[in-house]
């Protein structure tokens, strides 16, 4: 099989290679790597942040779900001479994080240039990875990335955004155009830090209750606080869902999208 062949994005797996070598090394300076600091990239493609981060001399474990795509950057790797790269042929959203660590060796740094159909259900396993990840840099879709930096009574702010500002701070870094990938995505992309080292101050006493509180109150955005909450939950009363915001001081008529994070974590709280 030809190096065409093999280098080819696949659209079943949301492949959008970074193209500009110069971006993938602001990249990497922006998100601040030392040498020896363990790193894991998820999907590294064709190597446009690999090869500047083995550069760096962190110690990189990269894994990509294309057998393909992994086959040829190893033998790229290996001819360059990076043996501080251990390449993984896996999904990274079945892959167990606690691989990259060892004893004393600190927190974990997550890179990546995310494939656009893996962004949700990857932010929730970063969450649950939350006490070993230090800090996380990716790429993500544009309307993605407005909703964790959006703010209350925004039309993107929603519960991925309090969830994920729950667990880490959240900043962007860097707008990418659509010509610095191929194929050309649709949309702009926005490279942002996820610093879980900076959670929000204020923590929840119970977190599933706060989780599924979050879920439940943005269930239905068209709808008032109470109606929505209803709806996810048939179980709790008007009077009950009234009663919390009264002792909250939300106003009954409220939607989710007006509420601010302390908001979130009083109702829980008068809910649990």
């Amino acid at each position: 099989m030809g190096p065409q062949k093999v280098l080819r994005p696949r659209k079943r797996l949301g492949q959008h290679f970074l193209v500009d070598p110069s971006l993938g090394h602001r990249i990497v300076e922006a998100a601040g790597f030392d040498p020896g600091d363990p790193v894991l990239e998820i999907g590294p493609g064709k190597g446009a942040l690999t090869f500047p981060l083995a550069r760096k001399g962190v110690r990189l474990v990269a894994v990509e779900k294309d057998a393909l795509l992994c086959k040829d950057l190893a033998e790229r790797l290996a001819r360059a001479g990076h043996d501080n790269v251990r390449l993984v042929n896996e999904d990274i959203l079945t892959f167990d994080f606690r691989r990259v660590t060892r004893p004393g060796g600190g927190k974990v740094v997550v890179i990546g240039n995310l494939p656009y159909n893996i962004s949700t259900p990857l932010l929730e396993r970063l969450t649950e990875y939350r006490d070993i990840i230090g800090r996380s840099v990716l790429m993500f879709q544009r309307e993605v990335g407005e909703r964790l930096t959006a703010s209350p009574g925004g039309k993107a702010y929603g519960a991925m955004t309090v969830l994920v500002r729950y667990h880490a701070a959240v900043r962007p870094l860097i707008r990418v155009p659509p010509t610095a990938f191929r194929p050309r995505p649709k949309v702009e992309s926005m490279l942002l830090e996820l610093d879980f080292e900076r959670p929000y101050p204020r923590r929840a006493e119970f977190y599933e209750a706060f989780r599924r509180t979050v879920k439940a109150a943005f269930s239905h955005r068209r709808k008032t606080l109470v109606n929505s909450m209803r709806d996810f939950d048939p179980a709790r009363s008007r009077e009950e869902l009234e009663s919390a915001l009264q002792r909250c001081g939300i106003d009954l008529k409220a939607r989710a999208e007006t509420l601010a994070m302390d908001d979130f974590l009083c109702l829980a709280a008068a809910l649990h």
